[in-house]
C-alpha cells in the first residue's frame, strides 16, 4: 500500500504530496498523522495522510510510525479548500484539524494524557481476612488501609492517607507484601470541575422570539438581527435543544472577549456540563487537549468556543450558531489567515445544515446579503422582558473645554454617577484604551518616547511605573529626562483606564470601583472574580475596555458612561464608522436590562457624526443606509472586495525594492490581461514598524472571482522567485486595516 502524505512544514516549495510505502505491520487510515524520514534527514518528520494509491514512479521510503489522529475526509477537503482560498500551505490548514499541542514538543509534554497512581487489592477479601486472623498482617494501620479498599477500588495515595490516616510507608509495605497493586488511572482535566452547576429551565419566548424560533427549521443561513437585550441567547438555547432531541449536535462560536464564565454558564445550566465542551485560549493546554478528545469520542454534543472551535471534530452536526457575527476576532491574524464565518458557511453548505448568525449590529456585508435574499433575515425589535431601550444623551466635549473642565468625566456624567451611587444602582464606565497615559512627550523638543522596535509611542502604566508597547510587548523604565535632548520637562499626555480609575477615586471616594482590562485579568480566574463581584453588587462602578461590552447581563446597571466615543473614529480604517457604531450600540445595551430604566452618556468631540447620532438613536437601519451609500461611492466592501498584500522585512531598503518590483509585475498583468480592477501603489502601513519589522502594503479593489484567485496565486509564485527575506501575506476584506 502507498500513501500520499503532506509534510508538516511552512516551506512553500514543499506544499505538495509525497509518496511513502506502508510496511505490512502498519494499518494507516485517511487523516492519520505519521512520522517519516524526509529527504536526507535522520530525524523524523511529521506528516498527514491525505490519500492512497497503488503505484508510484519513485523509489519509496517506509512510514516509521502512525499516530491515530484520524482527520475526517470532510475536514481534509475543507483544509484543501482553505489552502486555495487563503494562499497558505495545506499542512498549515490541516494543523487546525488536529488536537491542541500536536506537533509542538513543548506543548505535547503538557497536553499528553494526565495520569494518577492508584491502589487496589491484589488478593481477595477472604484471603486477606484469613491472613489477618492468622496474624500475618499485624499493623492496625495496614488492616485499616486494606479494609478501606474493600469498598473503594482504585484509590489515590492522598485519599488513602486522609481516609485511613495512614502513611505512604504503610501503603508501600502492603504493595511489597503483595496485598496491594499500583496502577495508572487517566484523569480528564475538566474546566468545569470547580463549578457548581445550577439547572435552569427554558424561558417562555415572547411572540417575536417564538416566530424567530419557528422560522429556523430548514437547512440554510439565517441572520438573527435583534436589538440588545432582545433574547437572542434564549433562542439559541432552544434551537440547540431541538437539534439534540433529533440526535444532532451543535457548535456555538462566541468572540473570545465574550467567552466569559457567565456566557458559558447559560449553556451548562441548561444542558449540564457533561454534554458541553469548551475550547478557548484561557484553558490550559491540557484542558484544551482533553476537551478536544471529549468531542472526538462523542461525549460532547455541544461545542462552545472562539473561532478555532469551528474545526472541532464533532459528528452529526445539525446547527452552527455564530453570536456577535460582526466581531473582528472571527478573522485570524496569524497564518492561515482564515475567516471563521467563511469556514462556517463552507461547512454548513457541504453538510446541508443550519447556520445562524446573530447580532444587534450586523456586519454591513452580512446585512446586504440578507436584504438581497441570500440570507434569511429575522428581526427582533423588542427587548425580551419588555424593558425599554436606555435613554442616550450626547455630551459635546468641546463645550466642556470651553467651560474650563479638563477632566475625563464631564459635568453631566459626574452628576449622573453621583445620582446612581446615591440610589444604590451600578455604573459602567467604558474607555477602549488601557494604561494611564497614551504617550510621554518632551515639552522642550516635542519628542514622543517611542518603542525601539515599533513605530508607535509607548504607553505609560502608572501602577507599575513602566512604559509598555501594546504591539510587541516591550517594557521599559520611565525615563527622568528626554532621551533626545536631555530635558526633564516631560508631559504625560492622553488617557487610559488607569487614569480614569484614578479620577473616579478622586471624584467619588466612597464608591467601590474595579477595573477590567488586559492588565487586570492576567490570572486564570481573575476575569470571573471581577464579574462575580460586580454581579453580586459588591462593586458600584466597573471601569473597563471592550471586555466589559459583550457577554454580560447586569440587571442593576442603570448608567453607562462612554468616556471617549472618538477613539474608533480615528483608527485610519474604512470600517471606522461601522466599528464606532457597533461599539457604542453594544456598550449602551448594557444599561437598563433589569426592572429600572437605563441611561447612557456618550462623550465626544464629534457629536454630529452620523455613527454617533445613529448609536444615540439605536437605529441600525439608518446607519446602514448612510454607510452603504458612502461605501458604494468609494468602492469599499460590500460593493467590491479589497485585496491587501502585506509585506514585512527587517530591512527597509529590501521591502521598498520588493514591493515596487511586485507592483510593476501586477500592473503589467492587469493592463495586458484587461482585469477590471483598481491597483494602488505600495505605501508604508499606518504603523510602519512593529517588532523590528518594516511593514508595507499594496491594495487591490476588485470583484473577487476564480480569475482573481489565479492571478494572486501566480503573483505569489512570482514573489517567491525574488529569493528575498521579505515576507508576503494576502488577505481579502480584512477587518483590521490599521
Amino acid at each position: 500500500m502507498i500513501v500520499e502524505i503532506i509534510i508538516n512544514t511552512n516551506v512553500k516549495t514543499l506544499n505538495k504530496t509525497f509518496d511513502y510505502n506502508v510496511p505490512d505491520d502498519l494499518e494507516p487510515k485517511l487523516g492519520d498523522r505519521v512520522y517519516v524520514h524526509f529527504g536526507n534527514q535522520k530525524k523524523l518528520d511529521e506528516g498527514i495522510i491525505i490519500g492512497f494509491k497503488d503505484k508510484s514512479e519513485y523509489k519509496l521510503k517506509d512510514i516509521v510510525k502512525i499516530q491515530k489522529d484520524n482527520i475526517s475526509e470532510n475536514r481534509i477537503k475543507l483544509a484543501q479548500w482553505m489552502s486555495n482560498r487563503y494562499f497558505c500551505n495545506l499542512s498549515e490548514c490541516l494543523k487546525l484539524m488536529l488536537p491542541p499541542g500536536t506537533g509542538n514538543k513543548e506543548e505535547t509534554k503538557r497536553t499528553k494524557e494526565k495520569t494518577l497512581n492508584v491502589y487496589s487489592l491484589s488478593k481477595t477479601i477472604a484471603e486477606i481476612e484469613t491472613d489477618i486472623k492468622n496474624k500475618l498482617i499485624r499493623g492496625n494501620k495496614q488492616i485499616d488501609v486494606l479494609r478501606l479498599l474493600y469498598d473503594n477500588h482504585n484509590m489515590s495515595l492522598q485519599d488513602i492517607e486522609i481516609m485511613a490516616k495512614a502513611s505512604s510507608a504503610t501503603v508501600k509495605t502492603l504493595v511489597d507484601k503483595g496485598y496491594l497493586k499500583q496502577s495508572e488511572k487517566q484523569i480528564k482535566r475538566d474546566p468545569f470541575q470547580e463549578k457548581e452547576i445550577q439547572k435552569t429551565n427554558e424561558l417562555k419566548l415572547n411572540i417575536e422570539q417564538q416566530d424567530a424560533y419557528c422560522s429556523i427549521k430548514e437547512p440554510g443561513e439565517y441572520l438573527l438581527h435583534g436589538i440588545t437585550g432582545s433574547g437572542k441567547t434564549e433562542i439559541y438555547l432552544q434551537l440547540i435543544k431541538r437539534e439534540l432531541e433529533n440526535g444532532k449536535t451543535a457548535i456555538v462560536l462566541v468572540p473570545e472577549i465574550s467567552l466569559t464564565p457567565q456566557t458559558i454558564d447559560r449553556f451548562t445550566s441548561r444542558f449540564g456540563k457533561e454534554k458541553i465542551a469548551v475550547l478557548h485560549s484561557k484553558l490550559s493546554n491540557g484542558e484544551r487537549f482533553d476537551q478536544w478528545n471529549k468531542i472526538k469520542e462523542g461525549k460532547a454534543q455541544i461545542v462552545i468556543g472562539a473561532r478555532s472551535a469551528i474545526f472541532a471534530p464533532i459528528k452529526e452536526l445539525g446547527i452552527i450558531i455564530i453570536d456577535e457575527e460582526h466581531d473582528s476576532s472571527y478573522q485570524s491574524e496569524s497564518t492561515p489567515q482564515y475567516d471563521a464565518l467563511e469556514i462556517a458557511r463552507k461547512i454548513a453548505g457541504e453538510e446541508n445544515i443550519k447556520l445562524v448568525l446573530g447580532s444587534a449590529t450586523p456586519d454591513t456585508r452580512t446585512y446586504k446579503n440578507a436584504l438581497e435574499g441570500n440570507i434569511s433575515l429575522i428581526e427582533l425589535t423588542k427587548r425580551a422582558n419588555n424593558a425599554r431601550l436606555p435613554e442616550v444623551e450626547i455630551v459635546d466635549l468641546r463645550d466642556e473645554l470651553a467651560n474650563g473642565n479638563h477632566n475625563m468625566i464631564s459635568t453631566k456624567l459626574k452628576n449622573e454617577i453621583q445620582k446612581n451611587i446615591e440610589s444604590k444602582n451600578q455604573i459602567i464606565l467604558f474607555l477602549n484604551r488601557r494604561g494611564f497615559s497614551n504617550f510621554i512627550m518632551c515639552k522642550t523638543c516635542g519628542n514622543v518616547i517611542k518603542c525601539k522596535r515599533c513605530d508607535i509611542s509607548m504607553t505609560y502604566h502608572k501602577d507599575e511605573n513602566k512604559l509598555k508597547c501594546h504591539y510587541c510587548g516591550l517594557e521599559e523604565q520611565v525615563p527622568n529626562k528626554c532621551p533626545n535632548c536631555g530635558s526633564k520637562e516631560l508631559k504625560y499626555s492622553g488617557s487610559g483606564t488607569q487614569k480614569l480609575e484614578e479620577e473616579v477615586h478622586k471624584l467619588f471616594p466612597t464608591a467601590s470601583t474595579i477595573r477590567m482590562d488586559i492588565d487586570t485579568v492576567t490570572k486564570k480566574h481573575s476575569h470571573e472574580d471581577i464579574l462575580t463581584k460586580f454581579k453580586e453588587d459588591k462593586i458600584d462602578i466597573l471601569i473597563g475596555t471592550q471586555m466589559i461590552v459583550k457577554g454580560h447581563d447586569f440587571p442593576k446597571v442603570t448608567l453607562v458612561g462612554v468616556i471617549s466615543a472618538d477613539n474608533a473614529l480615528n483608527i485610519g480604517d474604512y470600517r471606522a464608522s461601522e466599528i464606532t457604531f457597533q461599539v457604542l450600540t453594544q456598550v449602551a445595551g448594557r444599561a437598563g436590562r433589569g426592572e429600572q430604566n437605563g441611561k447612557v452618556i456618550i462623550q465626544t468631540y464629534n457629536p454630529d457624526h452620523y455613527a454617533i447620532e445613529c448609536a444615540k438613536e439605536q437605529d441600525f437601519k439608518k446607519f446602514y443606509q448612510i454607510e452603504s451609500k458612502i461605501r458604494k461611492t468609494l468602492k469599499y466592501p460590500p460593493f467590491c472586495d479589497i485585496i491587501v498584500l502585506d509585506f514585512s522585512s527587517l530591512n527597509k531598503h529590501e521591502i521598498q525594492r520588493d514591493t515596487k518590483k511586485l507592483h510593476q509585475y501586477l500592473k503589467n498583468r492587469i493592463i495586458n490581461e484587461k482585469f477590471g480592477v483598481l491597483l494602488y501603489s505600495p505605501l508604508p502601513c499606518p504603523i510602519e514598524k512593529i517588532n523590528d519589522r518594516y511593514r508595507w502594503r499594496m491594495i487591490i479593489k476588485c470583484i473577487y472571482d476564480e480569475k482573481m484567485n489565479k492571478l494572486l496565486k501566480e503573483t505569489l509564485e512570482e514573489f517567491y522567485k525574488f529569493k528575498t527575506n521579505t515576507r508576503l501575506s494576502i488577505k481579502q476584506n480584512p477587518n483590521n486595516m490599521a
